[in-house]
């Protein structure tokens, strides 16, 4: 049996139903479980139609479209669609299970959003079976980590230099051996300006060439909870493929630094102005709408040109199409666990 896929936004807006409900219901940390045959009903309904993927297209002799971006789109909605439908059916069946058990080859997490130290809200990370790309839907802030005019002294650089962290703690800053940041010297690009440093990086330039880092001014990047991308099996200069659902513009990226442990959904400054958001690091971004496509294992770990990012990210979407599962929430082993994000990555 097929789920009819709903609208995508009412879809989202009744699993966020769900999800603040079980959230009052139970604070307790979320685990995988075995199956219940009980609810085996409501774990058969989540299979995917998969009459418009590219694979299917092509046996029908149909052709299949040349441009990644809307199909993409289309079929990241349809896979967020099902997977709320896959959701709701539990709890309409008034299910004592984990939609994780029931789900277990589509839900990875529930990662945990706080804002000054409390929950916010949670956002669903899936996956298909057959494939080891991890995809979600959130917001966006504005990361210009990288550029380098992103911090000054004086807290006139493109990004509030709070963002950077503190003296004694910077983490946005190239610093020294003593903890000390590098200032911009007559030969680089922005003089008096501090070094702003990514997680991805060239190694083989010195720490205090602005250079080394990936330029978020320049190069569209997503940024990632250190702790969550290690637990999925993502590093820095991994892929990703990044979609605004209110626009219909998409970019490639690359996975380019490392973020907060309670924050998720945070792109550079060149990504964000490549799906049309606003792009001021103090006071652009989005709270929701766009969906995140991330390839872990797909990088070398190293910095690549625009050019590059756009064809290994094509070629791995295209590979994404063709290889993952159409069965999304089909009954099977579950996953091995993940813990929740904690306060530290």
């Amino acid at each position: 049996m097929r789920c009819n896929v709903i609208v995508f936004a009412a879809a989202m807006f009744l699993y966020s139903s769900v999800s603040a409900k079980s959230k009052q219901d139970s604070a307790a940390p979320v685990v995988q479980t075995a199956v219940n045959p009980v609810h085996a009903n409501s774990a058969r309904i989540c299979s995917v139609d998969s009459d418009r993927s590219p694979a299917a297209q092509q046996s029908a002799g149909q052709a299949i479209p040349s441009g990644y971006p809307d199909q993409d789109l289309t079929i990241l909605k349809q896979r967020h669609s099902d997977l709320a439908q896959c959701l709701l059916s539990v709890e309409a069946q008034g299910s004592e299970l984990d939609s994780e058990a029931v789900c277990s080859g589509f839900l990875l997490l529930n990662f945990e959003m706080r804002h000054d130290g409390e929950p916010d809200r949670d956002i669903p990370i899936g996956r298909l079976p057959g494939s080891s790309a991890f995809f979600y839907e959130s917001g966006m802030t504005i990361d210009a980590d990288g550029a380098p005019n992103a911090y000054h002294p004086d807290n006139s650089g493109l990004d509030d230099l709070a963002n950077a962290g503190t003296p004694g703690m910077w983490e946005g800053l190239a610093k020294d051996s003593d903890g000390q940041p590098y200032i911009q010297g007559p030969s680089d690009p922005f003089p008096g300006y501090y070094v702003s440093a990514t997680a991805l990086a060239d190694r083989s330039k010195p720490v205090n060439d602005p250079a080394r880092y990936v330029d978020a001014s320049k190069i569209p990047f997503v940024v990632l909870p250190g702790k969550m991308a290690r637990q999925l099996g993502a590093r820095p200069g991994d892929f990703a493929a990044v979609f605004n659902e209110r626009n219909g513009k998409s970019s490639s990226a690359i996975f380019g630094d490392v973020g907060p442990s309670d924050r998720i959904g945070e792109g550079s400054v060149a990504l964000a102005e490549k799906l049309g958001i606003r792009s001021d690091a103090r006071n652009g971004g989005t709270r929701r709408g766009i969906l995140y496509l991330v390839f872990p294992g797909s990088g070398t770990g190293r910095p690549r040109t625009i050019d590059e990012i756009n064809g290994e990210t094509q070629r791995l979407l295209q590979q994404w199409e063709s290889s993952a599962s159409p069965d999304s929430c089909a009954i099977q082993e579950p996953a091995p666990a993940v813990e929740r994000n904690r306060s530290t990555n």
